[in-house]
């Protein structure tokens, strides 16, 4: 099914199925016309007989051409001739060996790999996240859309129950104590516990500043009453006081206070016990499930869950405006590591090229199975439609070249014959 026919680029204009139908029939009506005209007036000038033996051949080509084209869709004339109308008869047929050619040669594993192998999509992505405006953009704005309706129809109650479900299922299989313990451990390692010390010290002084009433009332109440007698009472509980309030501002402004290094001690020791030790391991463990099942936390959640999806609504809704900030920083530096660090584009190049691989693999089969069975519950006449709309315009440039062809050859054996 060619146009490389001699009648090929005869309408410039280039007519579609239908029209080149009605050129292909007329052509043989124009042959079987010339035909009758030369056999009548052969007799009178024999050199017509060169174009009866033209016309002729070429009726009989246009005919046998026509009849291969309409066996191809239906019976030709409405007989009911054999081996005709072979496409709805093999529709079935045909559909399996479509859907075995698409698997074979476009689903298989290896072959989906090696197409891919040219194929750079760590560039083409580190390219379209780089872009700021183009046809980049409405890509964008169409994902983003799509991103924000879909979150939007969603059923925000369960969603987001799945959501903190989700978090509250890993926070409970995850140990904490060993995590804070190892935190602790690197941050006095590397010397920031200093701030948390520096705010442990300014609480006890506040503490003490807000208690001092409470403090004076204790000692008082358990001096002894000769003390009392004496009014010596408000002078041990002012050398308490002073003496405490003294003690918070030497360990405070002094970095080698003995009193820091006690702190610092307990800390180290809190931190191999949070790692090592299994009482307090299963103490920080009852802590976090308390924790957790505190209804405080689940509304914490609700709120962290509401505010999430509000500022991905949000975000997606005007797609600039968020690329303008530091997520358009986040993207755009991500862009520009996958163009340009070949190790990384490769190792992207390589799971992408193994995921679609994979995907032909576990469903090539599937979609293999889908083609014929799509094809497989059309009835004949769709089917018929179909095909013929698809190259009905080319099946008639058979027929044209057909009924010239044969033209050709019925002239050249002609000229034959007569030398």
């Amino acid at each position: 099914m060619t146009r490389s026919g001699p009648l090929s680029r005869f309408n410039p204009a280039q007519p579609g199925a239908a029209g080149m139908k009605l050129v292909a029939t007329g052509l043989l009506v124009l042959m079987a016309a010339l035909f009758l005209v030369t056999r009548a007036l052969e007799p009178r000038h024999p050199w017509l007989g060169f174009v009866k033996a033209f016309a002729e051949a070429a009726m009989v080509g246009g005919l046998a051409d026509w009849f291969a084209v309409t066996a191809l869709f239906r019976h030709p004339l409405g007989l009911p001739i054999p081996h005709t109308a072979i496409i709805p008869r093999n529709k079935d047929r045909i559909g399996a060996t479509l859907a075995n050619f698409i698997r074979d040669n476009f689903l298989v594993a290896r072959v989906v790999a090696r197409r891919m192998r040219g194929i750079d999509v760590a560039g083409a992505a580190g390219r379209f996240l780089q872009t700021p405006s183009g046809e980049g953009t409405r890509i964008r704005r169409g994902a983003s859309r799509l991103i924000a309706d879909l979150f939007e129809s969603l059923d925000d109650e369960r969603l987001g129950g799945i959501f903190k479900g989700a978090i509250a299922q890993r926070l409970a299989r995850t140990e904490v104590s060993p995590l804070l313990g190892a935190a602790l451990a690197s941050a006095i390692e590397d010397n920031r516990h200093v701030p948390m010390l520096e705010a442990a010290i300014g609480a006890l002084a506040r503490a003490l500043d807000a208690n001092e009433p409470l403090i004076r009332e204790m000692v008082k109440r358990r001096a002894s009453w000769v003390l009392r007698l004496a009014a010596l009472d408000e002078k041990l509980a002012d050398a308490i006081v002073e003496g405490l309030r003294k003690l918070t501002v030497e360990v405070s402004t002094d970095p080698e206070h003995p009193m820091r290094a006690k702190m610092v001690e307990a800390l180290t020791r809190l931190a191999d016990d949070l790692q090592h030790k299994p009482e307090t391991r299963a103490r920080v463990e009852a802590w976090k499930e308390e924790l957790l099942a505190n209804r405080s936390v689940a509304q914490w959640l609700d709120r962290l869950w509401q505010k999430g999806r509000a500022s991905i609504i949000a975000a997606a809704r005007n797609p600039d405006a968020a690329l303008a900030g530091r997520m358009g920083e986040v993207l755009r530096s991500a862009g520009a590591t996958l163009e340009g660090d070949p190790r990384i584009r490769a190792a992207v190049n390589q799971f992408v090229r193994r995921a679609v691989a994979g995907m032909a693999a576990s469903y090539g089969g599937s979609i293999v199975g889908l083609v014929s069975e799509t094809i497989r519950g059309w009835d004949a006449r769709t089917v018929t439609e179909r095909l013929e709309s698809a190259v009905g315009r080319d099946l008639q440039y058979i027929r044209i070249n057909g009924t010239i062809v044969g033209g050709l050859v019925g002239l050249a054996l002609h000229v034959l014959d007569t030398l």
